[in-house]
């Protein structure tokens, strides 16, 4: 099963990194450090280690007040609903403006059935001669 991603947010105290690099609240970069002193900055400012880059070498910590990561989780929130989920789907539907009683009545149930599955609908119409 492959690993999920954490959500943004404090790691507490597990940090599998032994020399981490720190960036404190206000965004300037305190260098490379041992995990232990990194806890005791976080304990001594009461503040909370959070991982920004696992990748880099070595990762990635920022020291970060709780209200701080609110407001960046509130922020990623909004970009994932921004961008299109790569799942969603689109039905389109087109029919003749001169469509018989039955069909468009065979129609509109299957787009209810489509927005019940939460799929977006483009419906176009076509003029009839």
């Amino acid at each position: 099963e492959p690993k999920k991603k954490a959500a943004f947010g404090s790691v507490g105290r597990r940090i599998p990194y032994r020399i981490l690099h720190v960036i404190n609240q206000h965004g300037e970069s305190l260098g490379n450090m041992h995990r232990a002193e990194a806890l005791k900055l976080m304990d001594q400012h009461d503040l909370k280690l959070v991982l920004l880059r696992e990748n880099a070498e070595p990762p990635v910590y920022r020291l970060m007040t709780g209200q701080q990561i609110h407001e960046e989780q509130l922020k990623r929130a909004e970009k994932k609903k921004a961008s299109p989920n790569p799942g969603m789907y689109i039905k389109e539907l087109s029919f003749s403006s001169a469509i018989a009683k039955n069909d468009l009545e065979t129609k509109t149930k299957q787009i209810a059935q489509w927005l019940e599955k939460k799929y977006h609908v483009k419906i176009t119409i076509r003029q009839a001669k």
